[in-house]
């Protein structure tokens, strides 16, 4: 049961950051094949990069094929009710924050289980969470939002540590999931909101 909630998980964030992808791909008014490349390459950068570091392969995706199909799904709805979606000046923002939240969960739990220490098995939530989002922003010629003042890594790298301190506690990993997913997206959603940032070079 524990297996199927964090794998249905692990689909909602990928269906989040393929619809980020295409919608930035509307920004930049690409075609219907430039957005579902942008939406395929930003919902598996991150565990895509996360597989091959644990020598998990073939990778998810090329293991499950559901994955391409909730891609395909969240490009297409996207592509048909772009107006609509687009009238929320905050959607980016809304699905991104909903991808990073879940695959920092997803990422430090798939670290774990391959036994690694748990503040590096943090440190690879927050890549599974941000490496997505960083092929998106570098093929549409845009600074990475990991780079910007606003909380970012930050609100994955708090998400992270409250995981790992539930399964610690042996709280049920999907309770953990939640929970924690729920702590970044709070984080994230306050910091932009509040102008929250962290101390920058002078």
């Amino acid at each position: 049961m524990t297996e199927v909630l964090i794998l249905l998980f692990d689909y909602l964030g990928t269906f989040a950051f393929a619809v980020s992808g295409a919608l930035a791909a509307a920004e930049k008014k690409l075609d219907l094949f430039g957005a579902v490349f942008l939406g395929f390459v930003t919902a598996i950068g991150g565990g895509t990069t996360r597989d091959m570091m644990i020598g998990n392969t073939p990778v998810s995706w090329l293991q499950d094929p559901v994955y391409f199909y909730v891609i395909v799904a969240a490009v297409l709805l996207t592509f048909l009710f772009t107006k609509t979606i687009l009238q929320f000046p905050k959607a980016l923002f809304f699905f991104d924050t909903i991808g990073i939240s879940v695959f920092t969960v997803i990422g430090i739990q798939k670290g774990l289980h391959a036994g690694i220490h748990p503040p590096l098995a943090v440190m690879m939530g927050i890549l599974t969470a941000v490496m997505g989002g960083i092929v998106r922003d570098v093929l549409c010629n845009e600074i990475p939002l990991i780079f910007h003042k606003e909380i970012y890594a930050t609100a994955c790298f708090a998400g992270g540590v409250f995981f790992t301190f539930f399964v610690f506690m042996n709280m049920a990993e999907p309770f953990a999931a939640l929970i924690s997913a729920g702590v970044i997206f709070t984080i994230r959603s306050l910091s932009v909101r509040k102008g929250w940032a962290l101390p920058r070079f002078k």
